[in-house]
């Protein structure tokens, strides 16, 4: 049977076939394009749902393979574009919100911040915590916090997106007062 065709009458069996035999694949092509293990696995998996879900537009006469690659290709470029919107927007609210930069606002802003980072690290979890400050404040790659830690490279990478989330939520309003979200977003 005509793996397109199986796949438009809904063959789930067909389509882990296809998820097994591409999904390396595909997340190879996007990591080697954002250098992102997180992006490429987000897009990768966008991908084979969005097959899915739109199984019955496939072409017939193309490869799968190369229908996959199309919609890796084409969801990797709305993925940088969310987020190329998503940080215009940041400076807007940014630049509508900040209190004017003077000397005073400066030091009680910066001190306020050290105070609440500190709260927001001590609330982490220990691992968390630990990989995040070897890797902001250590310099550590992500490789030799990995070996040190006895972790995958993805693991470290996942504990540095969950702690600059949780430091984004808990710092969000003294961020925006300050004016500091461009600093943090550099250091971080």
């Amino acid at each position: 049977m005509n793996i397109i065709a199986a796949l438009k009458q809904g063959n789930l069996l067909v389509f882990n076939e296809v998820y097994h035999s591409c999904h390396k694949r595909i997340y190879y092509f996007i990591l080697r394009k954002t250098k992102s293990s997180f992006l490429a696995e987000e897009v990768t998996q966008l991908t084979f749902i969005k097959c899915w879900n739109y199984r019955e537009s496939l072409a017939d006469d193309l490869d799968i393979t190369i229908q996959l690659f199309r919609i890796a290709r084409t969801t990797l470029i709305d993925q940088l574009r969310k987020d190329t919107v998503y940080r215009e927007k940041v400076i807007h609210v940014i630049d509508k919100y900040t209190l004017p930069a003077d000397g005073v606002w400066d030091r009680l802003g910066e001190k306020e911040l050290r105070h609440k980072l500190a709260h927001a690290l001590e609330e982490m979890p220990p691992m968390r915590r630990k990989v995040f400050e070897m890797s902001r404040f250590k310099g550590m790659t992500y490789q030799q916090i990995a070996s040190e830690l006895s972790l995958s490279s993805r693991t470290v990478e996942a504990h540095i997106f969950q702690a600059i989330k949780q430091i984004r939520h808990y710092l969000g309003v003294i961020l925006l007062l300050t004016g500091w979200l461009l600093t943090v977003e550099n250091i971080f």
